[in-house]
């Protein structure tokens, strides 16, 4: 089935996240993203979490609907295919997605001797071109102080790499954006980024720089409320936790309705003076609101409470390990939630995988796909997409310069 970026062009040098994503991204639009590897795989090739058998699922989930190519690029010859390959003719090709710049012959300089109107767009870890990962920008920016329970010293990592996955998909826009702007005016363009720059970015975008810079206050860690307005988590009768919001008015409204605590909320204004409508009023009255309404929870069961809250609109969930989520959650569920089918990967199984999450009007949402085996296209993509002969093909096979799937 084809998706809206049908006929698209797309090749990809890359490993971690955030570029594997924007591949796949692509590649789940209808793409074809065209990934190239080392002989032996590249770092993401056995990276955890992995089967039994040691097969990846991160290359699996990260690496759906692309095609493959493995080469020595340490060879000569394996450099130049992998240029001919980014830089092949097309009116829809040209567009190079990597983290792996190495200057001298995979950069835009370089490449784009090769083809004027080349786009590519990299991803560095800062700005220096120094390396970085979300565990290494989180703590230098200050989530990790913000984040657990109340009252504690001890920095907490977010298991989500959640830079990586903006980063993924501000790639994504890059590459879209200056395609764009090639069909306007035949440039090409070279775009960078980097992974320390989009999380400062969005720590100003938070209004948290300027918290600290015109507020002066350093955030203090606590724990799972909702930051400046009211949202907590409770404990039920049966042991299970739920997180409730009352972020808007009428999410706040419903909460004090369903819980019958109007009363208790009355007080709580009257002996704070603060008007409990107002989101920071609930947020400085937390302590309070939240010890008027535990006693509310503690007495009920998750089976009691759920057809309460959802029969006012209510915006909370319970708390789930992954693995309850994959076995309860129905929008994780294929023949439940369209976006999952249930695919047989190579190597691994029959296991649901999702497709894109986006659905455009004017054109299909592709199925899911699995992800190829390492070098499963090389022939073809050096035939099809470097122009080679099949008898030149082999003799790359033969000398060990590419390889196909093991």
């Amino acid at each position: 089935m084809a998706g809206i970026l049908k006929g698209m062009r797309v090749v990809e040098g890359s490993a971690f996240v955030a570029i594997p994503l924007a591949g796949m991204t692509l590649a789940q639009m209808g793409a074809d993203v065209i990934r190239f590897d080392r002989l032996e795989g590249g770092l993401d090739a056995h990276r955890w979490p992995i089967t039994d058998q040691g097969r990846s699922l991160f290359w699996a989930g990260m690496n759906k609907g692309k095609r493959s190519v493995a080469v020595d690029m340490k060879s000569p010859r394996g450099r130049e295919l992998v240029t001919q390959i980014i830089t092949a003719p097309g009116e829809d090709a040209g567009l190079f997605l990597t983290n792996l710049r190495v200057r001298g012959w995979m950069d835009h300089p370089t490449l784009s001797e090769f083809r004027r109107d080349l786009v590519m767009v990299t991803l560095s870890g800062d700005r220096q071109g120094r390396p970085a990962v979300d565990y290494t920008v989180n703590p230098a920016l200050g989530f990790p102080d913000a984040t657990g329970p109340t009252g504690s010293s001890d920095p907490v990592a977010h298991v989500l790499p959640a830079w990586d996955c903006i980063a993924g998909n501000l790639a994504v826009s890059a590459l879209l954006a200056a395609e764009r702007h090639r069909l306007k005016t035949g440039a090409g363009q070279d775009v960078d980024l980097s992974l320390k720059d989009v999380a400062a970015a969005m720590l100003g975008h938070l209004g948290i720089i300027g918290e600290v810079v015109v507020n002066g206050v350093d955030r203090p860690k606590s724990g799972n409320a909702l930051y400046g307005a009211y949202g907590q988590d409770f404990i039920c009768a049966d042991g299970r936790r739920i997180m409730v919001i009352g972020l808007t008015d009428r999410q706040w409204r419903g909460l004090v309705k369903v819980t019958g605590s109007a009363g208790a909320i009355e007080g709580i204004s009257r002996q704070t003076g603060l008007n409990l409508s107002r989101e920071a009023a609930r947020w400085e009255a937390r302590a309070l609101i939240t010890e008027a309404l535990m006693p509310w929870f503690a007495a009920r069961t998750l089976a009691d409470i759920a057809p309460l809250f959802e029969a006012e609109g209510l915006t909370w969930s319970e708390f789930r390990s992954f693995a309850r989520a994959v076995r309860e959650d129905p929008d994780l569920q294929p023949g439940q939630n369209p976006m999952f089918a249930d695919v047989n990967q190579p190597g691994i199984g029959r296991y649901p995988v999702p497709a894109s999450p986006l659905t455009f009007s004017a054109a299909a949402t592709p199925e899911p796909a699995p992800a190829p085996i390492l070098g499963a296209h090389t022939e073809e993509v050096l035939a099809d997409v470097a122009g080679l002969a099949s008898g030149e093909i082999a003799q790359l096979f033969d000398q060990g310069i590419v390889a196909g799937p093991r």
